[in-house]
């Protein structure tokens, strides 16, 4: 029998963990290749750590590094020392933000709307350099050349939006709809470093797809609603074409960065797929936001993790960007021929093959598994309890119903459905 113990680095949240918990006790052990293989879970704590100790962990969630560097420095030291499995690499991920993805995923020939770079409103001081946080606008410095911000937005065109180069959950993003509304704008943007991109007008559907492993559930999403209702249950809102361009590009994104749990969000208008942000470290998984789909993110995180434990799948820390560049570069190559093979390195990065053998023959009660919990009083337990600490009071009875009616809408439509094979449809 081996052990796999995987670790959970959480912030306050306590809903997915608590049913991944769940799922995970309840799975037991699994056989792959003649072997049995027993998962458990383990919150993990921070705390001061020698360089030179060795985890007890096969694998780790990873939910705060982003935040906290304690947690984040010790990522890094148990997959540079040890090999423990993540399913984000910590060190794209720091390195990472919304510019270095634009840039990677621009020269990958992806339809990312035109970007531009301005300084800092109010560059943040450093005695040593005092010299470089001077005016870049109207009076130049000495290596600060003087910029015309109305200028680069008729470059970029209106709308657009003013957009922090880092960061995530939207903070600082903010839509400029004329000149007149640019300059009050910019000017709250303080010492944040920000992009100016064109707005895609007029697009059809918002798309949030989820990957985790080999597996994504492309969804439609409503931005400006409450976040309770953002993500809306439709199964048809894309073409067949369109849903498998917009996997392609999640999983592409991953492969490259050697991210495992991660959300990317697309626009689609008409035949045409706009990726507008792709790098979020800790991707919504909420039962209060998913509420339909959350049975689904919840099975499949058990999918991966055993998979990743079972076959020992090795962490990789590097990044093999050539072999994607060798076929950006390519001018022979259409758009849709550049897609088919990105999607062949991303298949191979994440073992879909292998993946698809191992959830057929390794779990395959899982499904039956999770149908049972999610119609069980222990999740309802649950979902009462998150719901009613979510909302206020007079809102309860209304969101505990709702959810309850969502959760269980999945449920009755997976009921007879066959356990997935290792891909999720498209056009979900």
């Amino acid at each position: 029998m081996s052990d796999h113990l995987i670790g959970l680095l959480l912030g306050t949240e306590e809903d997915w963990p608590r049913a991944f918990e769940t799922l995970v006790e309840r799975l037991g052990p699994i056989e792959w290749n003649g072997e049995q293989h027993r998962l458990t879970t383990e919150r993990i704590v921070n705390e001061p750590f020698d360089l030179r100790y060795k985890p007890r962990y096969s694998l780790v969630i990873d939910r705060l590094a982003w935040w906290y560097d304690l947690p984040r420095e010790w990522l890094k030291k148990v997959s540079l020392m040890d090999d423990v499995y993540l399913l984000n690499n910590p060190f794209t991920f720091q390195a990472m933000e919304k510019h270095s993805a634009y840039c990677a995923m621009m020269r990958l020939g992806l339809k990312v709307p035109a970007t531009w770079m301005v300084p800092h409103k109010q560059p943040v001081p450093i005695a040593r350099f005092e010299y470089m946080a001077a005016k870049f606008r109207d009076v130049a410095s000495r290596y600060n050349a003087p910029f015309d911000l109305h200028e680069i937005a008729s470059f970029v065109g209106y709308p657009l939006y003013l957009k922090p180069f880092d960061g995530g959950q939207w903070v600082g993003v903010t839509r400029v709809a004329s000149p007149d509304d640019l300059e009050g704008v910019y000017d709250t943007s303080g010492e944040r470093l920000m992009h100016l991109q064109a707005a895609v007008e007029d697009f059809d559907v918002f798309v949030r797809s989820l990957s985790i492993g080999a597996e994504t559930m492309t969804m439609h999403f409503e931005p400006g609603a409450p976040m309770h209702l953002r993500y809306v249950v439709d199964h048809g809102f894309l073409t067949p074409k369109l849903g498998s361009e917009v996997v392609t590009i999640s999983r592409l994104v991953n492969a490259f960065f050697r991210w495992e749990f991660n959300s990317c969000e697309t626009l689609a208008k008409g035949d045409e797929a706009f990726p507008i942000d792709y790098a979020n470290a800790s991707p919504d998984v909420a039962l209060t936001s998913l509420h339909y789909y959350f049975p689904w993110a919840i099975e499949t995180l058990v999918k991966w993790c055993a998979f990743s434990s079972a076959t020992q799948r090795r962490m990789q820390i590097d990044q093999n960007t050539g072999d994607y560049f060798a076929i950006g570069d390519r001018d022979d190559l259409a758009y849709d021929e550049k897609l088919a093979a990105y999607r062949e390195l991303a298949d191979a990065y994440f073992q879909t093959d292998l993946y698809a053998e191992f959830c057929a023959a390794a779990l395959p009660r899982l499904h039956e598994l999770t149908l049972e919990y999610f119609a069980s009083s222990e999740f309802d337990d649950l979902l009462v309890h998150v719901v009613t600490a979510t909302f206020p009071p007079h809102e309860h009875e209304e969101m505990v119903a709702r959810h309850r009616g969502l959760v269980g809408q999945w449920v009755n439509d997976n009921v007879r459905a066959a356990p997935t094979s290792g891909y999720s449809s498209p056009s979900q």
